[in-house]
């Protein structure tokens, strides 16, 4: 890992005229995305004493940073860009910037890469035969979510302890800083199991550390995903009303989530409708090409991807999954047995999924975002931001959490505004429990494929991935459910155990 030590940052305030926004006494103010995180990164860059130390977080921000307002907001909006931007379409790609989507979705049953050669990393993933020396498996997850997570702690605890920094900004990257904590330890302990639980800075304590249970880790999540939801606002003034930085929505809609996944139905129908009660900001987009566009109704929280990298202004994932040209190759493709589960009538089947022929074969591949290597230019105008966080499936969270409480029909109305919208008609009031969580597993597995993951995280919080996966895998193990701990960081660790199997 690497500590920047006493770097200077020097950033000028903005200009906040024109359209863009107008300063007024207690009002928070972001960047430009883009030219705030480059000139965040180039100080960075300009250090001149580097540490090397064994953790396996890297540090980015120092006291310097939080002497002034400009310069805490700049260190957390980085937070993001490292997210969005981390390894874009390479081998290190971050968890955040594709990684989830790709590489879980091959571990489910959703995607299968083109490249299924022995030696290929991504066959590893679709074989569920993980190795401990997988490098994808190092950097795109463990590596590059207990980097943000060290940066996050950093930007804890330095606002806590600056006394330059306004109360009204310190509220605001305190809420920031806290939620992305969460949000990477969330999927940390979904990946892996029971994870080292970093709270600190002292790089002593946490080069050592030992797993923590799942249990406590998910309590860690949920303090601080409260505290994000009471210090965060309510609006999207912050990012000029584009949706690229959290709002106490988004901390309720990962609580709601974070219930879900913990079966306290009742919490997390409660956070899923404080969402979709507001109204005024979120709605199911009626036109399924406009979900994934920038300015879409249905976000809840998006990453903006930065035009200064090799994907330009295309999303990371469209860049990857959509081929070069009608006759090349995709990266990966969806499984025949996702494509066999869309109902006939199923808009979503005709408007996220497209196919190409490369050398006499038919591959469907997801299309859910429109720009690929073909749309995407240095400057070209944003099409579509990277959606983290959307409202259909905050329906979907509080259809299950209903079902399980028994409010049948109130379940079966939540799953018709998603089919609905797909073009299908309404599932019957008079379906059993048993009846209305199939439909919820099935409307899950259609509205959130070769999504952020999803697909690979209900088959195990559910327990049916041995059910599902062992007839279309043949060499599966219930094991593979957890990911292997990178083994590098095991043999500096003494306190670290591997997971079963590996």
């Amino acid at each position: 890992m690497q500590h920047f030590n006493k770097c200077n940052l020097y950033i000028t305030a903005p200009d906040f005229k024109n359209g863009k926004s107008t300063p007024s006494t207690g009002t928070i103010y972001k960047f430009s995305i883009f030219i705030l995180c480059l000139v965040t990164l180039l100080s960075f860059f300009s250090c001149k004493k580097i540490i090397e130390i064994k953790s396996p977080v890297g540090s980015i921000t120092t006291s310097q940073v939080f002497s002034a307002n400009d310069q805490a907001i700049a260190a957390t909006t980085n937070l993001y860009y490292n997210l969005i931007n981390t390894g874009a379409i390479n081998s290190s790609s971050g968890f955040a910037s594709s990684s989830m989507t790709v590489l879980c979705g091959m571990s489910s049953d959703e995607l299968v890469p083109f490249d299924q050669t022995a030696t290929s990393l991504y066959a590893q993933f679709m074989n569920n035969k993980l190795l401990s020396t997988n490098n994808m498996v190092y950097n795109s997850f463990w590596k590059n979510a207990y980097s943000t997570i060290y940066n996050a702690n950093a930007i804890i605890e330095k606002i806590n302890n600056s006394t330059l920094v306004d109360d009204s900004i310190k509220k605001e990257l305190l809420g920031e800083a806290k939620f992305i904590r969460a949000f990477c330890n969330f999927y940390l302990t979904n990946l892996f199991g029971d994870i080292p639980l970093v709270t600190s800075l002292n790089w002593h304590n946490t080069s050592l550390l030992s797993r923590s249970p799942a249990s406590e880790v998910y309590k860690a999540i949920i303090s601080d995903l409260k505290d994000a939801n009471n210090l965060l606002s309510p609006d999207f003034l912050m990012g000029n009303n584009e949706r690229i930085f959290p709002t106490k929505w988004a901390a309720a809609a990962l609580l709601a989530r974070t219930y879900l996944y913990l079966k306290d139905w009742g919490n997390a129908d409660e956070n899923a409708t404080k969402v979709i009660n507001e109204t005024n900001t979120f709605n199911l987009e009626g036109n399924l090409n406009n979900v994934f566009l920038y300015d879409s109704k249905e976000a809840i929280w998006q990453l903006k991807q930065s035009n200064s990298t090799n994907t330009y202004n295309a999303t990371p994932e469209g860049y990857l999954l959509i081929p070069r040209s009608i006759t090349a190759n995709p990266f990966c493709y969806l499984n025949g047995t996702l494509l066999s589960s869309f109902e006939p009538e199923d808009l979503r089947r005709y408007y996220w999924i497209d196919s190409v022929i490369y050398n006499g074969v038919k591959y469907f591949y997801p299309k859910k975002y429109k720009e690929g290597p073909s749309q995407a230019a240095p400057n070209n105008p944003y099409k579509e931001y990277y959606i983290v966080l959307r409202l259909a499936e905050v329906y979907l969270i509080r259809a299950e959490a209903k079902a399980n409480q028994n409010f049948l029909s109130e379940a079966i109305a939540d799953l018709n505004e998603i089919r609905n919208r797909a073009g299908l008609v309404d599932l019957p009031f008079t379906l059993t429990k048993d009846q209305v969580l199939s439909a919820v597993e099935q409307e899950r597995k259609i509205e959130l494929f070769a999504e952020w993951g999803h697909r690979w995280l209900d088959l195990k919080r559910t327990e049916r991935a041995n059910a599902v996966l062992s007839p279309i895998k043949p060499d599966w193990n219930n094991y593979a459910t957890l990911y292997p701990i990178p083994l590098n960081d095991i043999k500096t660790d003494p306190n670290l155990f591997q997971n079963p199997g590996y």
